[in-house]
């Protein structure tokens, strides 16, 4: 989820807890943390809403930071023909453990054997065969590229190669950059230890 404007700010301070927003399906999902603009946060609930019933005093209104149920109606983005759904969360405090994960420079053989089975795994769930060390590799040598050029240079589709690298970014071994991926020191100190 992102955050646009003021509700950035909003979501920052904890004085933003709800959302609204038109969805063909739920993209989120109870009890799951989500990283977003405004930091990480928690799903607390989401239910679909009719937005023509939103009143004015309900008081899901004010806590998505609009004057009026008006103003929540007009903030919509999207076919206005999908359905809307009311996105209840806090903020989660502290450390993203992603985030500390990404940043150790050394790994233990533990930590290099787990690696290894998580990311042979993703190997042999794949339709289009290994993926795992030749995209760490293709991101070390070419950082800052974009998605769409490293895609291709693999004879990949672009979304399909996006999703693979996510899975890399949960293991906190690549980050997303403005334009592009470079690796974590996690992800280099992998490549490290499987050598040539």
């Amino acid at each position: 989820m992102l955050f646009a404007g003021t509700d950035k700010d909003g979501v920052e301070s904890g004085q933003i807890t709800v959302a609204y927003r038109r969805w063909a399906e739920p993209r989120v999902v109870e009890g799951r943390i989500y990283r977003t603009n405004a930091g990480r946060i928690e799903i607390d609930s989401i239910r679909q809403v009719n937005p023509e019933l939103i009143a004015d005093n309900d008081p899901d209104v004010a806590l998505a930071d609009r004057q009026n149920a008006k103003d929540v109606r007009r903030r919509l983005r999207g076919d206005d023909t999908l359905p809307t759904f009311l996105i209840r969360f806090h903020v989660v405090e502290g450390p993203d453990p992603r985030e500390e994960l990404a940043a150790q420079s050394s790994l233990s053989e533990a930590d290099v054997s787990d690696l290894r089975e998580r990311l042979d795994r993703f190997d042999e769930l794949s339709h289009h065969g290994p993926w795992t060390v030749e995209t760490l590799r293709l991101i070390q040598t070419t950082p800052a590229t974009r998605a769409a050029d490293l895609a291709a240079s693999l004879g990949r589709e672009t979304a399909p190669f996006k999703l693979d690298v996510r899975k890399l970014k949960n293991l906190g071994l690549t980050y997303s950059l403005e334009v592009g991926y470079r690796l974590t020191p996690r992800g280099a100190a992998y490549l490290d230890a499987l050598g040539n």
